[in-house]
């Protein structure tokens, strides 16, 4: 199931749609964590992160920890700054209003597991 695809199952708002193309690779992972050094330290690459941190240091985190896309739960929207240092790095970002636990049952179900990385 590519990111996009995703996206539109779980209607999630694309805050970065320069990345088009991006937005096609395939998951077949994900990880859950607000901890940063965590997600560098765990996340596998290639996967989507869902996460509330919405500051430029998530961004930061996604791109050293090669993750596919970034999915803010709690509706946590993300200053202009943030999207736009996505956007230029190369790290989709959605947001969902829906709480991550919510969110991440819904990824569950759609086939997308976690992985130690």
């Amino acid at each position: 199931m590519t990111l996009a695809e995703l996206a539109t199952t779980l209607k999630l708002e694309c805050l970065t749609p320069r990345l088009a193309v991006e937005a096609e690779r395939d998951i077949g992972y994900g990880y859950v964590s607000d901890l940063l050094s965590d997600v560098l330290a765990h996340a596998p690459e290639g996967g989507v992160l869902v996460t509330i941190q919405a500051h430029l240091n998530m961004v930061a985190v996604a791109l050293h920890a090669g993750l596919a896309g970034v999915i803010l739960a709690g509706g946590r929207r993300p200053d202009a700054d943030v999207i736009e240092r996505a956007s230029a790095e190369g790290v989709p970002l959605w947001l969902a209003n829906e709480p991550a636990f919510d969110l991440v049952g819904r990824l569950y179900e759609l086939g997308i597991r976690g992985r130690r990385a």
